[in-house]
């Protein structure tokens, strides 16, 4: 009878734990972006009275005796799938149609990256959500409420006659480039404005950040932003009528110099498997164990191979421990996520079926209850007897 007792109490343990579960989705109804949870319930441990037989050449088979003792949770599953669209009339709020995660950082981690198997670590260290509350703040970067800067690809300036040719070569991976059509950087970093600059004529003109220069602080081949002859950094431009576009592409109307101005794409991240990143608080994910491969796309849907195959340690069957890794190689396809500007991710809490669930865990609370009640009723029977 004990051991109806145990196997009650458990069932009750896992029912509460169940509850926290069904609490955490309805408690997170109008959370944006938020992915519900869901508990799946497996048997506890089992004891065999007899043992089974497969027959002999005279007697049956005879199947296994077994009682079980209880229930407990084997997973809380997570719900990745795109949640409905609610408009905020934000122009910088963005939602994610699809699959993907938004990646946030300190402004100094891009600055780190060396081209080597390192930079697979500080990849997945990057925090990775699907709320796109992000706007340019006063210090002219691209970051959410908390401050956390968005990682993209800056715009290096635009397609000209005299360049094109040129622009053909450095980037084979668009075929169709035309004069007028921006220029991006293949290096992942904090997306920010350019800076401004006055010309040899005293015009302000926008100056676009580069890999070249000299100076203290300068690495060769890493982008940075414009600086003077003496190798300041030179003030940000000021825009106005932030927009940002399907593929990621922001631009906006620059205030210095009236002309809508490109100032760069939104990266997205995506995983082997979504369901397998580390929850954090404020709708944070980090890539931990079971996660797989962090895979960066490009605007348009290119993805980018950034160190992936040595996250979390791990080297692919065809790669030397040694290898180096380069950040920068552009392979074709990748997802096909768009951004939707102007609102946010709602929940994907379904309210109707968290309350479904609530009604069935309340009573498979109420049953595993009854059975601690009558064994102790039986229990009591049983050290009342009498000779």
């Amino acid at each position: 009878m004990t051991g109806a007792m145990y196997a009650a109490i458990a069932g009750l343990k896992t029912h509460m734990q169940n509850l926290n579960v069904i609490g955490n989705n309805v408690a997170n109804i109008n959370t944006y972006s938020y992915k519900a949870g869901r508990s799946v319930f497996q048997t506890a441990i089992y004891t065999q009275l007899t043992g089974g037989s497969n027959g002999t050449a005279t007697a049956g088979g005879r199947n296994p005796s077994q009682i079980g003792y209880g229930a407990s949770i084997g997973s809380v599953d997570v719900d990745m799938g795109s949640g409905n669209y609610a408009a905020t009339g934000n122009p910088t709020d963005c939602m994610i149609d699809g699959q993907g995660f938004f990646l946030l950082g300190d402004k100094t981690m891009a600055n780190n990256f060396a081209g080597n198997a390192e930079d697979a670590t500080m990849l997945s260290s990057l925090t990775l959500t699907r709320v796109g509350d992000i706007s340019f703040k006063a210090d002219g970067y691209l970051s959410n409420y908390a401050g956390m800067t968005v990682y993209g690809f800056l715009c290096t300036g635009v397609v000209t006659k005299e360049n094109l040719e040129q622009v053909k070569q450095e980037h084979p991976e668009k075929t169709d480039w035309e004069v007028g059509d921006p220029v991006f950087s293949d290096q992942l970093v904090p997306i920010r404005y350019p800076r401004i600059t006055t010309s040899e004529n005293g015009a302000l003109q926008v100056a676009y950040p580069t890999t070249e220069g000299d100076g203290e602080g300068y690495v060769e081949g890493q982008l940075r932003d414009a600086t003077d002859e003496d190798g300041k950094a030179l003030p940000f431009a000021q825009f106005s009528s932030i927009s940002i576009a399907s593929t990621g592409v922001i631009s906006g109307v620059c205030k210095d110099t009236g002309q809508s101005v490109v100032i760069g794409a939104i990266a997205l991240g995506n995983v082997t498997n979504p369901n397998g990143l580390t929850m954090e608080s404020n709708n944070y994910y980090t890539v931990g164990e079971g996660a797989g491969d962090l895979t960066i796309t490009l605007y348009g849907g290119i993805a980018q191979e950034m160190g992936i195959s040595r996250v979390n340690g791990s080297l692919r069957e065809d790669e030397e421990e040694d290898a180096p890794v380069d950040l920068f190689t552009i392979r074709n396809g990748g997802a096909k996520e768009s951004i939707i500007s102007g609102g946010l991710e709602m929940s994907k809490t379904d309210l109707a079926q968290e309350i479904s669930n609530m009604i069935t865990t309340q009573r498979g609370y109420q049953a595993n209850t009854r059975i601690i009640t009558v064994t102790d009723s039986m229990l009591e029977e049983l050290v009342n007897m009498k000779r």
